[in-house]
């Protein structure tokens, strides 16, 4: 198989159908805040080694963990009709995934305060973005849409270290506009969500009076 083979460390539940997978880091492998790679597997394969590639599925997952270490995070939304997530949601521990990456030219460097705004499975890297600017010393704030959330663990721990955190419900899309015209000049945007979300959050960007282009957006499709 295509990659480089590494450990699946532990899988753990973070949100209503999400979990956090922690993955042995390569080699060398060098990766920040805002990067993604390409995870490859065969579900239901004992040996992810010799495979066919036909039956190899692959998606990409973006890190959320704010650092690098011996491992590092990624977490994944469970659609239980999926060819993927279900497996992954479902492994023990000390299984072999195969990884390319990271890929991505939206990354963040420690080097500025952030305003992280998150739709849905974009929580991941919103939450390590914010974590990442707290730990280098810098403001953070995190504006996260979503009617079950995720790592309201991580979520809640930054925020009683001063991180102003705001939960906007799923269909309230004109709270969502207010949180952005109120925070939006307060740091770097990034954003990370589906198709729809991301256009509302430059739609609300604008309205507000700032440049959409300058904020780093990922659109997950």
């Amino acid at each position: 198989m295509k990659g480089t083979p590494v450990s699946v460390e532990s899988v753990r539940e973070v949100g209503p159908d999400t979990v956090a997978i922690e993955l042995e880091a390569p080699a060398e492998f060098d990766a920040v805040p805002g990067q993604f790679v390409l995870l490859r597997a065969v579900p239901e394969s004992d040996d992810q080694r010799d495979v066919d590639e036909d039956d190899v599925v692959m998606r990409h997952y973006t890190l959320s963990s704010p650092s690098v270490g011996e491992t590092f995070e990624i977490t994944v939304g469970i659609d239980p009709d999926g060819d993927l997530s279900p497996w992954l949601a479902d492994l023990d521990g000390g299984e072999t995934v195969h990884i390319e990456g990271p890929f991505g030219t939206i990354t963040y460097e420690r080097d500025c305060d952030v305003v992280a705004i998150a739709g849905g499975p974009g929580v991941g890297p919103a939450v390590a973005i914010a974590e990442a600017a707290h730990d280098a010393g810098h403001d953070a704030i995190v504006i996260y849409q979503d009617d079950e959330p995720a790592h309201v663990d991580r979520l809640e721990a930054i925020e009683d270290e001063g991180v102003d955190v705001r939960f906007v419900d799923e269909d309230a899309d004109d709270e969502l506009a207010d949180a952005i015209a109120t925070y939006h000049d307060d740091g770097q945007v990034y954003a990370f969500g589906f198709d729809d979300f991301v256009t509302v959050v430059a739609s609300a960007i604008d309205d507000a009076g700032g440049d959409p282009d300058e904020a780093l957006i990922e659109n997950f499709g």
